[in-house]
C-alpha cells in the first residue's frame, strides 16, 4: 500500500497505456479517427461517465478515471509537445513563403471570427474582458484534429490543405499574445494602470523571447552536432526532451507560458539541420501525450449538462460551427478556392480548439470569466470537437457535390473534351503541364488536363484547351476521363502529397497504367517511385545535367563525349534512385 501511494496515478497510467495499446489500434482498424476515439473514451470513462457509477459497483473504479486532475499534468505535457511540433513546422523561411496565406487568410479568419463571437458574447451580457477572451479563443480551431484529418485523407498538399494549414498556423501564433493578454488583464484588476502593465509585460516578453532565441541558436546547434557525431541515439532523445522542457521552463520562470517556450524551442531547432530527426524522435511522445490530453478534454464533458441545458448547448454548438464555417467559406472563396472546397474548408475548421481549455482555465483562475460561463463554453467547445470528424466528413461529401453541380469546369461536356481514347491525361496544368500539352498537340496526340485552379481553367478553356476542374485521385473524375482507355498519365503537380495521392488513386483503378511524374528533387522523386510512379523526372537533376553538359562543352570536350557523360550520369542516378526505392 505504501509503495502504491509513493507512485501516484499508477492506476491511471496503466489504464491509459492499456487503452492506447489495445483500443486505439482497434479504432484505427475500424477507420475511426483517433482524436474522436480519445475524446469518446474520456467521456465514457471520465467522472461524468461510468466513473459516476463506481459507488454503486466499486470494481468499476479500476476501469475509470474518477477525477480529471489525475491526468491533468500529463495532459499539459501533451500541449507542450504539440506546440513544440508546431514550432518545428514554423521555420522563418516557411512562414515567409506562405506569408500571403498565413498572415492574410489566417489573420482575417481570426479577426473576423473573434469580432463575430465577441460581439455575440457582449450581446449576451458579458463584460468587455470576457467578450475579448471568448471571441479570440473561440476563433481558434483544433490543430490536432484538423491536421490529423488532412493527413489521413492525404490532402495536406492540396490547395485546401495548404489554406487550412496556413489558418491553423496563424491561430497557433495568435495563442502567444492571447496568453500574454490574459496575464495582463488578470494583473490589471490589481494595482497599476492597464497601459503600464501592458508595456511592462510586452517588454519582458520580447526581451525573454529574443534572449532565449539568440542564446538557444548558439547553444543548441553545437550540442546536437556533437551528439550526432558521437552517434548516440539515446542521448539524442534526451537532448531533444531537455531542449523542449528546458526552454519551456525558462519562459515559465520569466512569467510567460510554457507553451510559448515549447514553441520557441521548436523554432530554434527548425533552423538547424537536425529538424527532421528531431521530428521522428519526438513523434511517439507527442502522440501518446496528445492522446492523454484529448482524453482529459473528454473527461471534462458532462453529458448530463446537455440534459440540464437541452436547448442552449446544442444551439451554441451549431451557432459556433455555422458562424465560423460561413466566415471561412467566404475567405476561402476570396482566396481562390472553388465553391465546394470552400464549403468543405468551412466545416473542417468550424469547431473549437484545444487551446480553449487552457485559455478559459486561466481566465477562470484569474477571475476574468464567471464560472458558469466558462464551464458552459468548455462544454460547447468539447462537444464541437467531438462532432468535428463527422462534420468534416459531411463537409467533404458536400464539397464534392457542390463542385460537381456548380463549378462549370467540373461539368465539362463530352463534346468539349472530344473523343477520349488513346489519349494522355495531364494532372496539373501549370507551366510544365502546359508545355507537355503543347508538345502533344503538335504531335497530334489527344490529351485532357486536370487542374484545381478555377481562374487558370477559365482562362485556358477560352483558348480551347481540354481542361477540367478536379482532383486527379478521385475515381469519379478518372472514370469520366476514361482512364482505362488512356495511354499514359503525366503528373506535374508541385505538392508532394497531392501527387502521391493521385498515384495511389490511379493505381487502384488501372494497376498497369503508365504514370510519368515530375519531381522537384531526388527526395520527391523517391517518394513518387515508392508510391508506384512508372517514370520519375527530378527537375533539379535534369537542370543540373543540362548545365553540366554545357560546361563540359565549354571546356573543350567534344559534344558527343559530353552528351555521353551526361547520359551515363543520368543512368547512374536513376539506377541509384530505383535501387533506393526497392531497398
Amino acid at each position: 500500500m505504501e509503495a502504491h501511494e509513493s507512485f501516484p496515478f499508477l492506476k491511471e497510467i496503466i489504464l491509459f497505456l492499456a487503452l492506447s495499446g489495445v483500443l486505439m489500434p482497434l479504432l484505427s482498424r475500424l477507420k475511426i479517427n483517433p482524436v474522436l476515439g480519445f475524446l469518446s473514451v474520456g467521456v465514457l470513462l471520465g467522472p461524468y461517465g461510468l466513473a459516476s457509477l463506481a459507488k454503486a459497483w466499486p470494481p468499476l473504479s479500476w476501469l475509470t478515471f474518477a477525477r480529471p486532475d489525475q491526468v491533468e499534468f500529463l495532459a499539459e505535457l501533451g500541449v507542450i509537445f504539440l506546440m513544440f511540433m508546431i514550432g518545428l513546422e514554423m521555420s522563418v523561411e516557411r512562414l515567409w513563403s506562405m506569408r500571403r496565406l498565413v498572415f492574410g487568410l489566417g489573420g482575417l479568419q481570426v479577426a473576423l471570427s473573434a469580432a463575430a463571437v465577441g460581439g455575440l458574447a457582449l450581446w449576451f451580457g458579458n463584460g468587455i474582458e470576457a467578450a475579448v477572451i471568448l471571441g479570440v479563443v473561440l476563433a481558434f480551431s483544433s490543430t490536432a484534429i484538423v491536421m490529423q484529418l488532412l493527413i489521413q485523407r492525404h490532402e495536406l498538399g492540396t490547395p485546401l490543405g495548404q489554406a487550412s494549414f496556413a489558418i491553423l498556423l496563424f491561430q497557433d501564433l495568435a495563442v502567444v499574445p492571447l496568453l500574454v493578454l490574459i496575464s495582463i488583464l488578470g494583473a490589471a484588476s490589481g494595482e497599476g494602470s492597464f497601459a503600464s502593465l501592458l508595456g511592462l509585460a510586452m517588454l519582458k516578453g520580447v526581451l525573454t523571447v529574443v534572449g532565449i532565441y539568440l542564446v538557444g541558436r548558439r547553444v543548441v546547434r553545437p550540442l546536437f552536432h556533437q551528439i550526432a557525431v558521437d552517434k548516440q541515439p539515446d542521448t539524442f532523445t534526451a537532448l531533444t526532451l531537455l531542449t523542449t522542457l528546458g526552454v519551456a521552463a525558462l519562459t515559465w520562470v520569466a512569467g510567460l507560458s510554457m507553451a510559448l517556450g515549447a514553441l520557441l524551442a521548436g523554432l530554434i531547432i527548425a533552423e538547424t539541420e537536425f529538424r527532421h530527426e528531431v521530428e521522428i524522435t519526438i513523434e511517439p511522445f507527442k502522440g501518446l501525450l496528445m492522446g492523454l490530453f484529448f482524453m482529459s478534454v473528454g473527461m471534462g464533458i458532462d453529458l448530463r449538462a446537455l440534459l440540464a441545458e437541452p436547448l442552449w448547448i446544442p444551439l451554441s454548438v451549431v451557432g459556433l460551427l455555422a458562424m465560423k464555417a460561413l466566415i471561412v467559406f467566404v475567405l476561402l472563396r476570396v482566396f481562390g478556392l472553388s465553391w465546394g472546397r470552400s464549403a468543405e474548408g468551412g466545416l473542417l475548421l468550424g469547431q473549437g480548439g484545444e487551446f480553449a481549455f487552457i485559455v478559459i482555465g486561466m481566465a477562470l483562475t484569474l477571475g476574468l470569466l464567471e464560472r458558469d460561463v466558462g464551464q458552459f463554453m468548455l462544454i460547447v467547445v468539447g462537444v464541437s470537437m467531438l462532432a468535428a470528424p463527422v462534420i468534416a466528413r459531411l463537409g467533404q461529401s458536400l464539397g464534392d457535390r457542390i463542385d460537381r453541380r456548380i463549378a462549370p469546369p467540373a461539368e465539362a461536356d463530352d463534346a468539349e473534351l472530344g473523343e477520349l481514347g488513346g489519349h494522355v491525361i495531364i494532372a496539373g496544368y501549370g507551366r510544365v503541364g502546359q508545355l507537355v500539352g503543347q508538345m502533344l498537340e503538335e504531335q497530334g496526340v489527344g490529351y485532357v488536363a486536370i487542374e484545381n485552379n478555377a481562374q487558370l481553367i477559365a482562362h485556358q478553356r477560352k483558348a480551347g484547351v481540354p481542361l477540367v476542374f478536379g482532383d486527379a485521385s478521385r475515381p469519379e473524375l478518372l472514370r469520366k476521363l476514361r482512364l482505362d482507355q488512356a495511354r499514359a498519365v503525366v503528373l506535374t503537380m508541385d505538392h508532394t502529397a497531392a501527387a502521391i495521392h493521385a498515384v495511389h488513386g490511379i493505381r487502384r483503378m488501372v494497376p498497369m497504367m503508365r504514370i510519368i511524374a515530375r519531381a522537384r528533387d531526388e527526395k520527391h522523386a523517391l517518394l513518387l517511385r515508392e508510391a508506384g510512379a512508372s517514370v520519375v523526372v527530378p527537375e533539379t537533376l535534369e537542370s543540373s545535367l543540362k548545365l553540366t553538359g554545357w560546361v563540359l562543352e565549354t571546356l573543350g570536350i567534344p559534344p558527343d563525349a559530353a552528351l555521353r557523360l551526361v547520359e551515363l550520369e543520368r543512368e547512374r542516378r536513376i539506377v541509384a534512385l530505383r535501387d533506393t526505392g526497392n531497398a
